[in-house]
């Protein structure tokens, strides 16, 4: 309740209407928090790797994960506020200036950007690890695919930092650029998971 609530859990049926409004902001940051928790857990299952690296990344991921909470957060509210029309979600305060939402929405792509990459570094260690760790052709072309993966949004965060901070784009239709990894990332997916059906039936 405290998460979704945001200060003090609700003492009354009007608070906790109110409250609530703030449910689909809370469900997508934990979405996209999922999305990178199971990149983390898919890497820790193929390669169970332990070394000081490897800790030395999860511990930044965590820390990325407690400061990116906040934009994530403001940026959906305000998402969700516009498209319900007020019904749900949370507007940006009155007083937030344009200035002021650039940097929102440049720290937000500089977290996008940031846990993405460590994420790609957990792999590209795997990946220069994977004679000693006995890899095979399979396991190889699946580590080479994630890396080629998370380097997706590494680069989509890149060019919304870029138009948040350089360029001074923040209009809506400049926001939906996040959105293009709707079709980046299932295309990626599906030309990977050709190529490993490929190298299936080569053996």
């Amino acid at each position: 309740m405290l998460v979704i609530a945001a200060q003090q859990i609700p003492d009354n049926i009007q608070a906790l209407l109110t409250a609530f409004k703030n449910v689909p902001t809370f469900v997508c940051s934990i979405a996209v928090l999922g999305i990178f928790w199971r990149g983390h857990w898919l890497w820790s299952r193929r390669y169970a790797s332990k070394t000081a690296l490897r800790f030395l990344i999860s511990w930044a991921m965590i820390v990325t994960v407690l400061i990116l909470i906040y934009p994530l957060k403001a940026i959906f509210g305000a998402m969700w506020y516009l498209l319900s029309n007020g019904q749900v979600g949370r507007p940006f305060s009155l007083h937030t200036t344009e200035s002021q939402a650039r940097t929102i929405f440049a720290i937000y792509a500089l977290g996008l950007i940031t846990i993405s990459a460590e994420i790609l570094l957990l792999n590209l260690r795997a990946w220069q690890l994977r004679e000693p760790l006995r890899l095979n052709a399979r396991e190889s072309l699946v580590t080479r695919g994630e890396l080629t993966g998370w380097s997706v949004p590494v680069s989509v965060g890149s060019c919304r930092w870029f138009c948040a901070y350089f360029a001074g784009r923040t209009d809506p239709m400049e926001r939906l650029g996040y959105f293009s990894m709707i079709i980046l990332v299932p295309l990626h997916d599906f030309l990977h998971k050709r190529g490993l059906k490929a190298v299936q039936d080569e053996s």
